[in-house]
């Protein structure tokens, strides 16, 4: 049987996205992949100085209304990226180098499972770029979505899993206060990554043949 690892992901093919800026990365760093508008960022930012996070969105009127609203608050925590997020990991960002993952109401992807986040070979990679102890939160209101993360998550990726239902009184992004407000529930995955989990880019840097 073919699992994910079987397909492979192969960083060393992917070329530096446009206009690509290598970041300077914080000690207390975190990433959000797919932030929309950034209403999740700038919460998160404005919330925690002492952390810093990189959120990247690919759609570019999105972003253009994120890096505006950004601008105008002047939090120097917080950097909007307009990227697609796998190149840019690949380019960006060396091994152990993050302490949080936000994944909040991905596409589901309902046409082509095999792009859904942990269902990618590229998960994998992501997990290297981790430290030990961090951790991925994913929201959907997707129970079949949350349901399938939360198999893949412990069978495939033998991660630790803490699954909860999001409060009716949050609103981290647009697409939360919508589902919310239409009676929906939201689920929340909470992955971490254990001491000691091994991948197969755990050494693999930009510019550095993979050991």
């Amino acid at each position: 049987m073919t699992t994910i690892k079987d397909r492979q992901f192969k960083p060393e093919k992917l070329f530096q996205p446009r206009d690509f800026v290598q970041p300077i990365l914080s000690d207390s760093q975190y990433l959000e992949i797919g932030a929309g508008k950034g209403m999740h960022a700038m919460q998160f930012a404005e919330q925690n100085p002492s952390k810093h996070l990189i959120a990247i969105e690919r759609t570019r009127g999105k972003y253009d209304v994120f890096a505006e609203r950004s601008k105008t608050l002047g939090l120097r925590n917080l950097t909007a990226i307009h990227a697609d997020a796998i190149p840019w990991v690949v380019h960006a960002l060396p091994p152990q180098s993050l302490d949080g993952i936000f994944l909040l109401y991905p596409n589901p992807e309902p046409k082509n499972s095999s792009q859904r986040w942990l269902n990618m070979p590229f998960f994998e990679f992501l997990l290297s770029r981790m430290k030990p102890e961090a951790t991925i939160i994913l929201a959907t209101n997707i129970k079949d979505y949350a349901d399938e993360a939360e198999q893949l998550a412990k069978e495939q990726w033998q991660l630790p899993v803490k699954r909860l239902q999001v409060a009716t009184d949050s609103a981290r992004t647009h697409f939360e206060v919508k589902y919310l407000a239409r009676g929906e529930v939201c689920h929340q995955l909470e992955l971490t990554k254990p001491k000691g989990y091994q991948t197969a880019f755990d050494r693999w840097q930009q510019g550095n043949a993979q050991a």
